[in-house]
């Protein structure tokens, strides 16, 4: 019998977003990347460039739909399937950029969102996207 891989080992252990930690998606991705040596496209350029072209896959699926159109899709149906599929390559871009920079995405989203509070005091913004919006 065959010995798994490191990378179908990291596979396994993703199950939900309950129960998953931010460190073993980076490990399933950086076991991705070394099982095909891709480390050496892996520059932080190529990355960012490629995240950008799977944005814009993502918001194919989306375009000539209604803001309510685009928050009925059905769970389940191809259309959400392909809308999860292309996340998915775009968080797999971003661990990937993570493991490539060595940024520590936990701490890293926790200062932003304090400077997100700081920047967009809720008081302020509730209910507006931004100081322009004179609602």
């Amino acid at each position: 019998m065959n010995q798994p891989t490191d990378l179908q080992t990291s596979i396994e252990k993703l199950d939900r977003d309950e129960t998953t930690s931010v460190a073993d998606i980076k490990q399933m991705v950086e076991n991705f990347v070394d099982e095909r040596e891709w480390q050496q496209f892996h520059a932080p350029k190529n990355i960012s460039m490629a995240l950008a072209v799977e944005a814009a896959e993502l918001m194919e699926h989306f375009q000539w739909l209604t803001v309510q159109a685009s928050r009925e899709v059905e769970p389940g149906s191809e259309k959400m399937t392909a809308i999860g599929e292309e996340l998915a390559d775009i968080l797999c871009y971003g661990f990937a950029l993570a493991n490539e920079m060595k940024i520590d995405i936990a701490s890293t989203m926790k200062d932003k969102m304090q400077k997100n509070i700081a920047k967009y005091p809720a008081d302020q913004f509730k209910g507006r996207f931004g100081k322009e919006d004179a609602s």
